[in-house]
């Protein structure tokens, strides 16, 4: 028998690290090649690793609800001779491959504390360290073998004890964490001044509920967090008169149910209206990337969608290609799978502007936090009957619908969101039978 290992993979461009959420097996379990281990959480993406061999589970390194580098270790896995050599490559990892040990052989476990100059660091581990000038030398890690895991570094941020180079340590200490506030605010720097800010400890009373935090919910947190410290936000909001758009769709929606098989929404005129919108603004379809603002070409509509304990935000590709039924079919697709926590990477991948449907729960006016690295967020808020004033003076109770945008202050100012707002507004109130097709 030969022992291989899985590793934590690669799960999407620019991901660093996944939490395992829940394993599907348990040590002493037999497994085929291809089966499904456990399920991962990253901040873009749930997924099932998959076994790269078949054998017997040996052990489960990694705990549910423990976060991972890229290339670490999770479990190892019990194989039969011959099938390390007939199997493929495991999932891609971040560490060099050529390091590891043969198919059969000891692998030789991490090097303790004191000869931890030689150890090799997972790039998460690196990047935290650098960022608040820990010396990794001297950190005792709790991974497998004595490695020091990215939890081990957090840990000692959120205390204080941070170890440094040098006899003075705790000047050093001082210049680090000045340093460390200077710099530009990474998502693991967000967290730590988010732990800071928070009150040391929050004890529980009789009769209080104490709800663990999922890994779902902490990188809700960490990329909510990221946006509202990195993005200098800004919001502003036109009312809208839905009429028309309210009239054509009731007369369409039973005859378009019963013919297509699922609903025309509102919601699908609106991201309709924003994409093309989008078309003719294009600066809306940024993104900033530090030195520079990139454009994006292609206009890709994340839309959001709330489950019981969870915030998913999958992608309806070049939307401004679509008709508003193809729309509405994939509204209705995504938001399915998302519910049914079946979303591809692909799905969750690739958004250049989000749209939020706020008003499906009444809300009438809201600021959205904008989903990072895009440049705004729209929300769409609840459509309410109110009187208004028409032509010549005349009250009349109209069908109206506040749009209100969140933009990130270094990408966007307020003339271009303004006529990118205008734009929206007319689209949807010139909407009806006579200007407007859902096919």
């Amino acid at each position: 028998m030969a022992v291989e290992q899985i590793k934590m993979p690669q799960l999407g461009e620019s991901v660093t690290e996944g939490t395992i959420s829940k394993w599907l097996v348990s040590p002493g379990d037999k497994v085929n090649k291809y089966d499904p281990l456990a399920e991962v959480m990253t901040d873009k993406v749930n997924a099932e690793i998959p076994s790269s061999f078949s054998g017997t589970i040996k052990e489960l390194v990694a705990g549910e609800g423990e976060t991972l580098a890229v290339g670490e270790i999770i479990c190892t896995i019990d194989i039969e001779g011959g099938e390390a050599a007939e199997s493929s490559e495991p999932i891609q990892a971040a560490e060099d491959k050529g390091a590891e040990p043969e198919a059969g052989t000891k692998r030789e476990e991490a090097p303790p504390a004191e000869n931890a100059g030689k150890a090799r660091y997972s790039p998460a581990v690196l990047k935290l360290s650098q960022e608040h000038g820990i010396d990794l030398s001297k950190v005792s890690g709790t991974g497998a073998g004595g490695r020091i895991t990215r939890k081990d570094l957090l840990k000692l941020i959120e205390t204080g004890n941070i170890p440094v180079a040098g006899k003075d340590e705790p000047k050093q200490a001082e210049q680090a964490a000045s340093k460390a506030a200077a710099a530009p605010v990474s998502e693991s720097t967000a967290v730590f001044l988010a732990k800071s800010a928070a009150p040391a400890s929050i004890s529980s009373m009789p009769g209080d509920i104490e709800i663990p935090v999922t890994g779902v919910r902490k990188a809700i947190a960490a990329n909510m967090l990221r946006s509202k410290h990195e993005a200098p936000h800004a919001w502003t909001m036109v009312e809208v008169d839905a009429t028309g758009l309210v009239e054509y769709r009731n007369s369409l929606k039973d005859e378009f149910k019963k013919k297509e098989g699922f609903n025309l929404t509102f919601f699908a005129f609106f991201v309709k209206a924003v994409a093309q919108a989008l078309k003719e603004f294009p600066q809306i379809n940024s993104m900033w990337a530090g030195d520079k603002i990139i454009q994006k070409k292609d206009i890709n509509i994340s839309i959001a969608v709330a489950t019981e304990d969870a915030l998913f935000v999958p992608v309806i590709k070049h939307a401004d290609e679509k008709t508003i039924k193809g729309i509405a079919r994939e509204i209705t697709e995504l938001a399915a799978k998302a519910r049914a926590g079946k979303l591809t990477m692909d799905e969750m991948q690739g958004g250049t502007f989000t749209v939020n449907n706020t008003g499906s729960f009444g809300s009438v006016q809201s600021m959205g936090i904008i989903n990072y690295p895009q440049a705004a967020i729209l929300q769409v808020e609840s459509i309410v009957k109110r009187p208004v004033v028409v032509n010549n003076g005349m009250i009349a109770v109209r069908d109206m619908v506040n749009l209100c945008l969140s933009l990130d202050h270094r990408v966007l100012d307020g003339l271009v969101c303004g006529r990118f707002l205008q734009r929206v507004k007319e689209i949807i109130e010139n909407t009806s039978k006579a200007n407007t097709s859902v096919y």
